[in-house]
């Protein structure tokens, strides 16, 4: 029996990273975490399609079952055009591949749009909801934010189907799109090996770019009261535009909080480093789908505290394997932090429950054994 033939399209940031000269493409957490799982399915036959404004050396292997093409976009082709250069490119190829089924990885970019005009059944990811994220974000008419509200608008009703992170995804979505599935994210199977050391005093994580809806500024201001009490450290993972208002308030408040610090965008080896020797991850955004950095805590070991909004419920049982709280009161957020540093015994149990569930729900193989049966579902499905 021939092995299931599928077509993964996502981008590539190796440019974006500053690792041109890398021949290891860079897909992001959650695309390489289903990578992870398809290599251990013989049963299929993967081959990812990523667009790129300059040619790059490339590994044409990633897998014994996993093909990897890098498909050299000119400028011109990409969002000023609607994505047609990178449309074109990625059809040009998939008619040498001939695949069984077209999986776009995000609507924030090419992926989705070269998947739905690539001429073979479909499905397409959300990891992002860009209208969502654009309304949240105040986008302003024709920035990249509003654009891809827009485009993501056009994608949903022309795809075969939407694979949702979340339950919160599915809802969005609902009204527009043919066919829907849940299905979190994968997690890379080396977090459920982090060896656990945390730091004494206590240190806080807090990963994402800094920005409105992660809201990384009512966190520290509802941290005030505690700091003033109670020692423990609190450090921000991601990048920090110093040119825009929410950066430049953001660094001002640090200037005069020493027990506040920015360590910047960090990468995978690094990140997990940091985990090893947190005492709790802290979420405190106003939008949130899947965010990866919970899977990956809990599937280290480290004790969460989110916010209650977006699909964030869908991986948090509040009081079993983190605690959830309300990003727009600073009382919620703050008791919550607190419990966690009073009561390690109980922090520690909850952790322990969140790595149980994180291996069962989001191990790489589970959701790549998942994916299959959509991609079979759609070409079981009359047109």
């Amino acid at each position: 029996m021939n092995p299931l033939r599928v077509a993964q399209i996502t981008s590539d940031g190796r440019l974006i990273i500053g690792q041109p000269h890398s021949e290891i493409p860079s897909f992001g957490q959650a695309p390489e975490a289903l990578l992870q799982g398809f290599a251990e399915l013989p049963e299929v036959e993967v081959h990812v399609l990523s667009c790129v404004q300059q040619p790059l050396r490339s590994r044409e292997k990633l897998a014994p079952n996993i093909r990897f093409h890098s498909l050299h976009v000119p400028k011109i082709g990409w969002l000023r055009t609607g994505y047609q250069g990178c449309i074109r490119a990625v059809r040009k190829k998939l008619r040498e591949i001939k695949p069984d089924i077209v999986h776009g990885q995000g609507t924030e970019r090419d992926c989705a749009l070269s998947a739905v005009f690539s001429g073979f059944p479909n499905v397409v990811t959300i990891h992002g909801n860009m209208r969502l994220v654009a309304r949240v974000n105040r986008a302003r008419p024709f920035s990249f934010l509003w654009l891809a509200a827009r485009l993501e608008g056009f994608v949903l009703p022309r795809t075969d189907g939407v694979v949702c992170i979340t339950h919160y995804t599915r809802q969005a979505v609902n009204p527009l799109a043919r066919k829907t599935w849940v299905v979190p994210n994968a997690v890379d199977a080396s977090f459920f090996e982090i060896p656990r050391q945390p730091s004494s005093p206590p240190v806080i994580v807090c990963v994402g770019a800094v920005c409105l809806h992660k809201n990384q500024i009512a966190l520290i201001r509802a941290l005030d009261p505690l700091a003033a009490r109670k020692k423990f450290k609190v450090v921000f993972l991601g990048s920090a535009p110093r040119d825009e208002a929410y950066g430049r308030q953001f660094f001002e408040l640090l200037a005069v909080r020493p027990w506040c610090e920015h360590a910047g965008f960090v990468g995978r080896e690094e990140l997990k480093s940091r985990l090893s020797r947190a005492t709790l991850l802290a979420l405190p955004s106003l939008e949130d789908n899947c965010p990866m950095v919970v899977l990956e805590a809990a599937a280290a070991g480290v004790p969460v505290v989110a916010a209650r909004v977006g699909g964030v419920p869908d991986l948090i049982a509040d009081g079993q394997t983190g605690l959830l709280c309300d990003p727009q009161d600073a009382a919620s957020m703050r008791n919550a932090v607190e419990k966690i540093l009073t009561q390690p015994e109980w922090a520690n149990a909850l952790a322990a429950e969140a790595k149980k569930q994180a291996r069962e729900r989001f191990h790489p193989r589970v959701i790549a054994q998942r994916h299959l049966e959509i991609y079979r579902e759609v070409l079981n499905t009359p047109s």
